[in-house]
């Protein structure tokens, strides 16, 4: 599904924020369009988790507006149309009780109350949605018993188990290994083309985001930059900053 470049999802207007004197973002203003795939970018301490929290309603921002689906988020109350993939999931101790189902059964508890049964929908929802990240040969295993990878897909599914129209990832490849990275991302490629889904996800591993999204947007407290990966890649290059790999510019990690 192609992205609708006229149709804002998430509509962020000049926002700011601090955490008491400390600022952390300052007059970040981003559209993102329905169907887009978006890669956030920048060192840690940039804002980038604060911006992504701020989107989902969890942070309010100082000053500035933010609209989801054309309403003030102040407002805004069909939550289960939003999904989030939060950073570094907890991890299971050896023999969790829970089985990938019941996991994944979770999202639909958080929408409808802990204590209320499932109904013959909630349960036709949570096998579709352990089809989409191809689980469903896994679901009576234990979530302890399986590989990061694995893990990841578990809670994609369960954060895709309400039929939500965007999708957030903070870090979705931590804890991951490379050769199961790549099914990952296969996974996404999928969700965003066959399903329309929207996907903004956050990661420090820019050469490969510049190989999988649509559209980077750089921050460093302000967005430095909002631009295709093409575009992104010529002026890393141009800049030529120490001589460095492009993979590496402007982006060290500190705290």
């Amino acid at each position: 599904m192609p992205v609708n470049h006229n149709k804002n999802i998430i509509e962020v207007g000049d926002i700011s924020f601090a955490y008491g004197r400390q600022a952390v973002l300052e007059n970040i203003t981003l559209n993102i369009h329905q169907g887009d795939y978006i890669g956030i970018i920048g060192p840690n301490g940039a804002g980038k988790t604060t911006l992504f929290k701020i989107m989902l309603g969890l942070l309010t921002p100082s000053n500035g507006s933010v609209r989801i689906f054309g309403q003030d988020i102040r407002s805004f109350k069909d939550w289960s149309r939003i999904g989030y993939v939060p950073q570094k999931p907890a991890r299971f101790e050896n023999n969790f009780p829970a089985t990938v189902r019941e996991v994944v059964a979770m999202g639909r508890y958080a929408k409808k109350g802990l204590f209320a049964g499932l109904s013959a929908e909630d349960k036709t929802a949570i096998e579709e949605a352990l089809k989409q990240v191809e689980m469903t040969g896994n679901q009576n295993r234990l979530i302890s018993d399986l590989s990061g990878g694995e893990q990841q897909r578990v809670f994609i599914a369960r954060a895709l188990v309400n039929q939500p129209e965007i999708l957030f990832l903070d870090e979705p490849t931590t804890g991951i290994d490379h050769p199961a990275q790549a099914g990952f991302y296969k996974l996404l490629q999928k969700l965003n083309k066959e399903l329309g889904l929207t996907l903004v996800l956050i990661s420090h591993d820019i050469e490969r985001l510049t190989r999988e999204v649509m559209h980077i947007a750089c921050v460093d407290r302000t967005l430095t930059c909002h631009m295709s990966p093409a575009e992104y890649l010529a002026e890393s290059r141009s800049e030529n900053i120490a001589g460095q790999d492009f993979k590496f510019l402007t982006h060290h990690h500190h705290d």
